[in-house]
């Protein structure tokens, strides 16, 4: 399963849910505090150990070559890492971004306005006590109650968000997500044969190992025979406001449709290209999604497929940008992933790689707040997820073209000052939208250290 070859990496000491993504349909996060760290400990001992029927055992990605109905795992927060003893000096060897926590880096983030920690929820207004988050994997619900009711034993149970993948592999603004993780060198994954993407570096994710820079690596905490083969998250509960989205979409085709330059947008007769041959103004919504995301909402890649949401026998993976790229240095994908197009910061084409996992919350129809539970992993915040969230999503900075513009669907955008240009077919002319609104709000989140096994063992095994 792994090439173990000059690396020394041994895949049961990482968390399963890194490497590679669980085919499992529902979770629970639990956001736990611990209040008793003796019992904190020993649950994490005995949750490293494995053999404890009442205790559930931390998923392994050595774990893979195994069919498992249940999977757990955990993640801590540098409070929580106070809390169960570690050592100040160990204490003071993490990043400050993690030290920091996600609520104190929340301006670096873009969460302001209604996405400001005043307005998270529970237990997210309280970040200092959220010590864990606990992640509990099934096809079914019913082992999350016993698995809760375990944990509960242990720590303090602040907060539950239950999550589920939608059908068709669907976000609740409809696109078919997920569709592009990084693939790792040393780690074999039956689900991407036959993806041709270029194989990133173990450092990437994991600390201890070699990254995309030369001679340089991410730092290790101390003990760094404890900590090497960690990783970092940001874990975070967005809302997706939908309504706001589609009425967007509805009003930017009715503006569309009388533009002088909607021809070369979308030559007329070029709708029935479009989904099962939809109306014009239907299409028009359509190609606005579309190059907002890089995608069209069937996965289709814009950059591969720009008059046609046709996937035929394209590759949903395989594909870059280049400056005559039909898919807008704006969208969505492009902004979080410039793979190896032109940008501004040419050092940091496939180095800023991060992993994604989530599942969908919330109702799908009527009254109710939804959106996406997400994971986005790597190995260090500074040069990865805050600078993804930061440089590239809310400031625009890899590229002049939209340099003091925000990600269309993601990033903190407001009615006054959001604009975003679609491509025309026949060259570098534009069409610019105006007032979106901001389509995501941040409900709540934590920085959090996804520990080693030899990790766990270490927090378990403190004294005091």
């Amino acid at each position: 399963m792994f090439d173990l070859e000059d690396t020394g990496f041994d895949p049961e000491k990482v968390q399963g849910n890194i490497l590679r993504g669980y085919r499992l349909n529902r979770v629970r996060h639990l956001m736990l505090e611990v209040t008793d760290r003796h019992a904190a400990r020993g649950f994490l001992a005995a949750s490293a150990d494995g053999t404890k029927v009442d205790v559930p055992r931390i998923t392994r990605s050595a774990d893979w070559v195994k069919s498992l109905r249940v999977r757990f795992n955990i993640g801590v927060t540098h409070p929580g890492l106070r809390a169960l003893g570690l050592p100040a000096d160990q204490l003071a060897s993490f990043p400050i971004e993690f030290s920091e926590g996600m609520a104190r880096r929340a301006v670096k983030l873009g969460d302001v306005g209604t996405s400001a920690p005043g307005h998270w929820a529970p237990p997210f207004d309280t970040p200092d006590r959220i010590h864990i988050v606990a992640s509990v994997y099934a096809d079914e619900t019913e082992a999350f109650d016993t698995v809760e009711a375990q944990l509960a034993r242990a720590f303090t149970v602040l907060g539950v968000r239950d999550g589920r993948n939608l059908d068709e592999g669907k976000v609740f603004f409809g696109y078919r997500d997920s569709l592009s993780q990084p693939r790792f060198k040393h780690v074999f994954d039956p689900d991407e044969l036959g993806v041709d993407e270029p194989l990133d570096p173990l450092g990437t994710i994991l600390l201890g190992y070699p990254t995309h820079f030369e001679g340089v690596g991410f730092a290790v905490p101390e003990p760094r025979v404890a900590f090497r083969d960690s990783a970092f998250n940001a874990f975070r509960v967005l809302q997706q406001d939908t309504e706001a989205f589609e009425t967007y979409l509805t009003e930017a085709a009715t503006y569309l449709e009388t533009h002088p330059k909607v021809a070369r947008l979308l030559p007329e007769g070029a709708e029935r290209n479009i989904g099962d041959g939809l109306g014009r103004h239907a299409a028009l919504r359509e190609v606005v999604a579309a190059q907002m995301c890089g995608r069209w909402r069937n996965g289709t890649p814009y950059a591969l497929s720009p008059d046609s949401d046709a996937p035929g026998d394209l590759s949903l993976t395989n594909y870059d940008y280049t400056r005559a790229s039909r898919c807008p240095a704006g969208s969505h994908m492009r902004r979080a992933n410039p793979r190896g197009g032109p940008i501004v910061q040419r050092v940091a084409n496939f180095s800023r790689r991060l992993v994604r996992r989530g599942m969908s919350y919330g109702p799908e129809s009527g009254d109710g707040e939804h959106g996406l539970l997400g994971n986005f992993i790597g190995a260090n915040y500074g040069a990865q997820f805050e600078a993804i969230m930061c440089d590239w999503i809310n400031f625009g900075l890899q590229d002049p073209e939209i340099t003091g513009t925000n990600d269309p669907l993601l990033g903190a955008n407001q009615p006054e000052t959001s604009v975003f240009d679609l491509t025309l077919a026949d060259g570098d002319d534009r069409i610019r939208l105006q007032g979106l609104p901001r389509f995501v709000i941040t409900r709540g989140g934590a920085y959090t250290l996804l520990p080693s096994l030899p990790a766990i063992r270490h927090l378990a095994q403190l004294t005091g």
